[in-house]
């Protein structure tokens, strides 16, 4: 049985409202979306939410049973350099496995899990980890600006306590030209939106749902869900109409509470759904993009399993509103910015440097001591215990998955920041180390001594002089802030 043996998604906290978009453009009301958008922070993009939803799906996982990696985006910060690399580097994998890229089409999420179904079912790979995020842009006032959201999702899939095996699939591929972004385009650009829905969505997602009964010899009564990747309200209930399932049976598209997540949003509809089944339950996932594929699940036994994680559920209940509309756009470096002369000075750690030390910057590697159990960041070779000071006895040892507590912090108002104050503190890590990181997703009012953080792989810069984005940890605070 092949199939999905775990799950992890990745919502930012940061929600704009529709109307605040609509407020800033002097827009009247029927012509706002409902609901809100999820945003990712400004020290956030495609890479750093892979990592958080694969850190999520991996939870109670060897890093060692990982035979592949496979990243979805449309947004990859980088035209050459493998975002399945960093990933995996940040995830703290072997060095020994396949990696590889997906992209160019928002139907990569979906073409990614069967790329890895296939490589685990030819008996390539034990288990593969799909990871999909997306942080699509479209220009100030467009529709676009409304639909699209940001998130991450990411699967892992094998043959060992599978949750919901794949019981087959068919696609359809065109050249259908709807959506496309040229090299050196930042938005994305679009045809009349109607034609969109009318040529596209609601005659491809049927196509190809029925091409699957067809294949396997099901109708739409042997489902207990439908999960179809159309942002559209009135067009996501017409598919569903359409071949053969009631509004109750047609999972929430999540448009009015994350928004169009790209690559990731067919995984993460999923993902909603498989929440709330039973062992037994037929679930039909639907992508679209340039085509579309659709894919038969069958939920076991061991769904339970799902629900001990953070899930899609957990993510949207973790939320701020972003009331200005002008500091999303500095988030997104839609607009420029003042950064002043400390700004300006980017040092970044040279890439030599970063190689060396991978480990100890991609991956919060540090060690523990053999001798005596203290941990330690950033690495050394002696023991900083003062009753131990052992040479050389040192193992590896990861604080990214390790929680803390903050022991002092401030707020610094001179040093840049696109949202001030910079803050930063002293974390003590749980079972010993304690380093100083940046806080983030936080409020200065908010933070307390001794309050529980976790880590977050976040861009710590960006040099676009020479191509050069910074990824590091940072601290973000789990309680006492919504």
């Amino acid at each position: 049985m092949v199939g999905i043996v775990s799950c992890g998604a990745y919502i930012p906290r940061y929600r704009l409202s529709r109307k605040t978009i609509a407020a800033a453009m002097g827009w009247f009301n029927p012509q706002v979306l409902p609901g809100e958008k999820a945003v990712a922070n400004y020290d956030e993009d495609s890479i750093t939410m892979a990592v958080a939803a694969g850190f999520e799906c991996l939870k109670e996982i060897s890093r060692k049973s990982i035979d592949a990696i496979y990243f979805a985006s449309t947004t990859s910060p980088y035209r050459e350099r493998q975002g399945s690399g960093i990933i995996a580097g940040a995830l703290d994998l072997r060095p020994d496995l396949r990696a590889a890229d997906l992209t160019d089409s928002v139907k990569a999420g979906t073409g990614a899990l069967l790329a890895a179904t296939d490589a685990v079912k030819a008996g390539e790979a034990g288990n593969v980890l799909v990871c999909a995020a997306d942080c699509r842009l479209g220009k100030a006032g467009s529709l676009q600006e409304q639909i699209f959201g940001d998130g991450g999702a990411a699967l892992l899939v094998g043959t060992e306590g599978v949750i919901a095996s794949l019981e087959g699939s068919y696609s359809l591929s065109f050249d259908f030209p709807d959506h496309r972004r040229a090299e050196q385009d930042r938005f994305d650009r679009s045809w009349e939106d109607r034609w969109i829905r009318d040529e596209g969505y609601l005659k491809f997602m049927p196509m190809a749902a029925r091409g699957l009964f067809g294949k396997y010899g099901l109708e739409a009564g042997d489902f207990a869900k439908a999960v179809l990747a159309c942002p559209y309200g009135r067009e996501h209930a017409s598919i569903g109409k359409q071949i053969g399932f009631p509004p109750e049976k047609v999972q929430d598209n999540m448009i009015t509470s994350v928004g169009d997540t790209g690559a990731a949003y067919p995984l993460m509809v999923l993902m909603a759904a498989l929440e709330d089944a039973k062992p037994g339950d037929r679930i039909l996932l639907v992508s679209y993009g340039n085509g579309c594929d659709a894919l038969c699940f069958r939920v076991t036994e061991e769904i339970g399993r799902v629900r001990n994680k953070k899930g899609i559920k957990g993510c949207l209940s973790v939320r701020k509103d972003l009331n200005s509309y002008q500091k999303y756009l500095a988030f997104r470096n839609m607009i420029p910015m003042e950064v002043g002369v400390r700004g300006e000075e980017i040092t970044f750690t040279q890439l030599s440097t970063l190689w060396r030390e991978r480990k100890t910057v991609l991956a919060l590697g540090g060690v523990r001591c053999k001798n005596c159990g203290t941990p330690q960041y950033p690495r050394q070779r002696v023991c900083v215990n003062p009753e131990c000071g052992a040479v050389d006895q040192m193992e590896d040892y990861s604080f990214a998955d390790k929680k803390g507590r903050l022991f002092t912090y401030t707020g610094d108002n001179l040093a840049f920041s696109i949202s001030p104050p910079a803050i930063y503190g002293i974390v003590d890590f749980d079972g010993g180390g304690r380093y100083m990181f940046d806080l983030i997703d936080c409020e200065l009012a908010d933070l307390k001594v001794g309050m529980a953080v976790e880590m977050s792989f976040r861009r710590k810069y960006a040099d676009q002089g020479r191509g050069i984005i910074g990824y590091f940890w940072k601290a973000v605070p789990t309680e006492g802030v919504i």
